[in-house]
């Protein structure tokens, strides 16, 4: 089934989420339907100093005056070096059987959607109306089919980034829940990473400028997050054995969305593939060419640090925790766009039982302040018109839309076909 296509929400309980009622403040750039997610063995990374940020004289200085008054008002804060997400592919030779008629080409972030609103909080939002960069290397938010036909949803333009590299796929075509098969397939997808800093992030993305950068991105780079930070984030829907999602009321004195309930997660952090760096922290800048020699720990990494992000936060052992299921990426565009590869970790535990170890209170626990539980059918059923939507932050609505779009745990197997699919969905 497309996405928003082919069924009545008012009929159907579960039904996604239309992308036309999607909330501004955030929009998915990748989701991975097609495979109900991706394991870690179908994840690869390129690492490169051409995908960093570019810069100049006049931007580093605001960088720095940035830092430094954010440093005197809140001294813990500390800088250290994250993964830069430019872009990313999809090796379209995987696609199951009824996908290989599409081609999928090299994605951009995109511009987020118009009439956007300022913050109070830096992260100038604008109110442009902006599109990707044409030419080669452009964001593409529709498969191109070799007939010439664009899939369902697409309309050429990148006003709705929300349309993701697989709009118009029919989730349900694909091979089902990872199995046996799923990590003999190889690699599916490639990101395309450089290097960037918490301190970058701060004064590129997060800063009063980050409207200018954008624009001035698209004039002189023909990319609007040429000179943004764009650290990757990740997050965990963290599902119970009982069929509960955990959020989290996130602490006030947290840098961003105080108050709002979120998800657990964080940054992988490129110390921790460095042999140099023993204690996995350091403020020192790191070197590309020591995280070109890892590409795998990269990748074990980005997909372990989500777990390491729910053991500190809800205090869950990592012992009770599924395998990371990458469902994609979602763009916060109350920080300028700032990307955050959303997973899905289901628990052994019950919600009862992570409730008591949560008020025990793990590693980052002053992180947080309360821990809330949704059903996986009323998350099915939420958004921007119920009243919860409004307390969530934009990366608990990005993970809260993958989720939606690419339905992780549903118990579909390789050998059912999209009949099966469908019998599936109106059973729920």
């Amino acid at each position: 089934m497309s996405v928003g296509k082919g069924r009545d929400p008012e009929s159907a309980s579960c039904s996604p989420v239309p992308l036309q009622e999607m909330d501004p403040d955030v929009s998915v750039l990748l989701e991975c339907a097609v495979w109900r997610g991706l394991a870690e063995a179908e994840v690869q990374v390129e690492v490169s100093e051409s995908f960093n940020r570019q810069t100049d004289a006049a931007l580093e200085s605001h960088i720095e005056e940035v830092w430094a008054k954010r440093v005197t008002r809140e001294p813990w804060l500390f800088n250290g070096s994250k993964f830069r997400l430019h872009s990313f592919t999809f090796d379209s030779s995987k696609f199951p059987p009824s996908q290989t008629g599409c081609q999928f080409t090299k994605h951009l972030p995109c511009a987020p959607p118009k009439q956007r609103q300022p913050t109070t909080d830096g992260g100038d939002r604008g109110e442009e109306e902006s599109r990707c960069p044409e030419g080669e290397g452009a964001f593409n938010p529709t498969p191109q089919c070799t007939d010439g036909r664009r899939s369902q949803q697409g309309n050429g333009d990148c006003d709705h980034p929300a349309l993701g590299c697989l709009a118009g796929v029919d989730p349900g075509c694909g091979p089902g829940v990872r199995g046996s098969t799923r990590a003999e397939a190889g690699p599916r997808l490639t990101l395309r990473l450089g290097l960037t800093s918490y301190k970058d992030f701060l004064g590129t993305n997060w800063s009063e400028r980050a409207g200018a950068l954008r624009r001035r991105g698209e004039t002189e780079l023909n990319d609007p997050c040429g000179l943004l930070a764009q650290p990757l984030g990740v997050g965990g829907v963290l599902c119970t054995s009982d069929g509960k999602v955990v959020l989290i009321r996130r602490s006030q004195r947290v840098a961003e969305a105080g108050g709002l309930l979120d998800i657990p997660g964080g940054h992988p952090e490129p110390q921790a593939v460095c042999p140099c760096v023993s204690d996995g922290v350091s403020q020192d800048p790191i070197s590309i060419a020591v995280v070109q020699r890892s590409p795998k720990a990269v990748v074990s990494e980005i997909f372990s640090s989500v777990c390491a992000e729910i053991r500190d936060e809800v205090n869950v052992p990592l012992g009770s925790l599924g395998g990371p299921v990458l469902m994609g990426v979602a763009l916060n565009h109350t920080s300028a766009g700032r990307p955050s590869a959303e997973f899905y970790v289901s628990c052994s535990l019950t919600s009862e039982e992570v409730r008591e170890l949560y008020w025990r209170g793990g590693a980052e626990a002053n992180e947080s302040t309360d821990i809330v539980f949704l059903s996986t059918k009323e998350l099915l059923q939420l958004d921007s018109s119920r009243p919860l939507w409004s307390e969530l932050c934009p990366s608990a609505k990005g993970a809260v839309l993958l989720y939606q779009l690419v339905r992780p745990d549903a118990s579909i197997g390789p050998e059912q076909t999209s009949s099966d699919q469908q019998k599936h969905d109106e059973k729920e």
